[in-house]
């Protein structure tokens, strides 16, 4: 049975995910947000494993020095010039998403529970359009923001928005004056 990947991303109406190298609503932190961002991807299903957070070089560089790598995770970063070691922290390199998720399942498979794409938005269009069972955790920003980086659309032609979804909040919530909604889209398998 192949591997679920897992996406997750918070998104403006205009589907922006960033400005700037940095969140688009920045400098406004949705703590309860990060919150559920982190228990998303640091919290593996099966005791004794770790998740993996897969992302690009921008994504990386975009997270606080002091925060890096995201703790309690398996950090591979994705850089098309493959250097001898990662960047100081990640523990992992790899040229592209398709060699990233071969590390996953060949070196690191004894060690690896859930497998999460976080960034940015050409990473996210592969993981979009790769086969098999995806889900993509979308956290609506009901307020728009100046954005240079989207996400591609999410066609429901190739995904359908689960009713709910265990440990994601359906409530509208609040932060800091801002709205948003938690949203989980599965890929049809056709």
């Amino acid at each position: 049975m192949s591997r679920i990947l897992n996406g997750i991303v918070a998104v403006c109406p205009d589907l922006g995910i960033g400005n700037n190298d940095n969140l688009p609503w920045h400098p406004v932190r949705l703590n309860n947000e990060f919150k559920h961002f982190r228990k998303m991807t640091a919290t593996p299903s099966v005791e004794g494993k770790q998740n993996v957070v897969i992302m690009g070089r921008k994504t990386w560089f975009s997270i606080p020095e002091k925060n890096r790598p995201l703790n309690n995770r398996i950090n591979i970063v994705l850089r098309q010039e493959v250097q001898v070691l990662p960047p100081a922290g990640a523990h992992h390199l790899a040229p592209d998403f398709s060699s990233a998720l071969r590390l996953v399942d060949m070196e690191l498979a004894e060690q690896t529970d859930q497998v999460w794409v976080i960034g940015g938005s050409s990473l996210y269009k592969e993981l979009m359009e790769n086969p098999g069972t995806r889900r993509l955790f979308v956290t609506r920003i009901l307020k728009q923001f100046e954005c240079d980086t989207f996400l591609p659309e999410i066609s429901l032609d190739k995904y359908r928005l689960l009713p709910e979804f265990p440990g994601v909040p359906h409530e509208l919530q609040e932060e800091n004056g801002i709205q948003y909604r938690f949203e989980t889209y599965e890929s049809i398998e056709k």
